[in-house]
């Protein structure tokens, strides 16, 4: 054993470890800073906020989708739900004449749909990835038929309030995320619903063996990232104004890598809520600062590919040692 080796050993540093848990932190505000340098137009508070405001939905999705992988599931039909919850707040607002009443029936449909998701799966024994990449195909036509293929325009007023409004110069949808990812972070850490996650997703026959209740945890989950999913979606609709048939459309991905990105071990079992957030403004970090710095977007596509190739990895290597 190297000198190197005994002092680490003596220690008793997990170097990989510490890596993988603040490795994601590490490159948030690494990227920060160069673009802080780079150009004046980044560190100005209505850029900051705009970050934050626009890409608040996909961190309510990926705080709830860190839940699902954690306790060792994929939902690759979050987009979808959203899509749908996207077009039943506009649907409802218009034909029901009331915004308040739209903005509430997002969520509660994303809740629905998430429970299907998770009866499929605990019922009929599916693969969480099948089952959901088969369900988003199911939502995404069931959100075209609701509108027949066009947009639901709703009057602004009330409806766009949610989106649009906020507490000073933060938006309501900052705040909202904050809330949720607290409430998140409470739920994994603090809760016996927590500990069951965490145990199903390290070992799930072991976790059964011990008395807990294994498809009713599998279920909650996804029903959580149901339930995400069309509170993001009453954040979106209500900004545009518009419901969109299509409007979800790729967010699952994006939801997914930031989720890995932030760490979260992809065989279950291990992951962090304020993580998964920290890899989705990574993300968009990344995607503002090509914007801002007019550089090639083919870059910006291959430094993100790049970026979630390399924290897979990490997972990967952290896992077999």
């Amino acid at each position: 054993m190297t000198a190197t080796a005994q002092a680490r050993a003596g220690s008793g540093v997990n170097v990989p470890a510490l890596v993988r848990h603040y490795a994601v932190l590490i490159m948030l505000v690494a990227l920060f800073v160069a673009l802080s340098v780079s150009t004046s137009s980044f560190l100005t508070l209505t850029n900051l906020l705009n970050i934050l405001n626009q890409n608040a939905p996909l961190a309510i999705i990926a705080v709830a989708g860190t839940l699902v992988v954690i306790c060792g599931g994929f939902d690759l039909s979050t987009g979808a739900i959203f899509s749908v919850a996207n077009v039943v707040a506009a649907w409802v607002a218009l034909h029901l004449n009331s915004p308040v009443l739209g903005l509430i029936a997002a969520p509660l449909a994303g809740a629905a749909l998430g429970l299907v998701n998770g009866a499929a799966i605990t019922r009929l024994r599916i693969h969480s990835f099948l089952a959901t990449l088969a369900s988003s195909l199911v939502y995404g036509g069931l959100a075209v038929l609701i509108t027949g293929g066009f947009l639901i325009s709703v009057p602004a007023g009330g409806f766009t309030a949610l989106g649009r409004g906020g507490i000073g110069p933060v938006y309501y949808a900052i705040v909202i995320l904050a809330l949720f990812a607290l409430l998140s972070g409470f739920l994994l850490n603090r809760t016996t619903f927590g500990r069951y996650v965490l145990s199903v997703g390290g070992n799930a026959e072991a976790a059964e063996l011990s008395g807990i209740r294994v498809n009713r945890i599998k279920l909650y989950t996804f029903l959580y990232s149901g339930l995400a999913a069309g509170i993001a979606a009453a954040i979106g609709v209500s900004r545009i104004g518009t419901g969109q048939p299509q409007a979800g459309d790729g967010m699952q991905l994006l939801a997914i890598a930031a989720v890995i990105l932030g760490g979260t071990s992809i065989y279950g079992g291990v992951g962090a809520i304020w993580r998964s957030v920290c890899g989705v403004y990574l993300l968009a970090l990344i995607d503002n600062g090509f914007d801002i710095l007019n550089a090639n977007p083919f870059f910006k596509d291959l430094t993100t590919g790049v970026v979630i190739l390399a924290a897979v990895a990490l997972s990967v290597a952290s896992r077999r040692r």
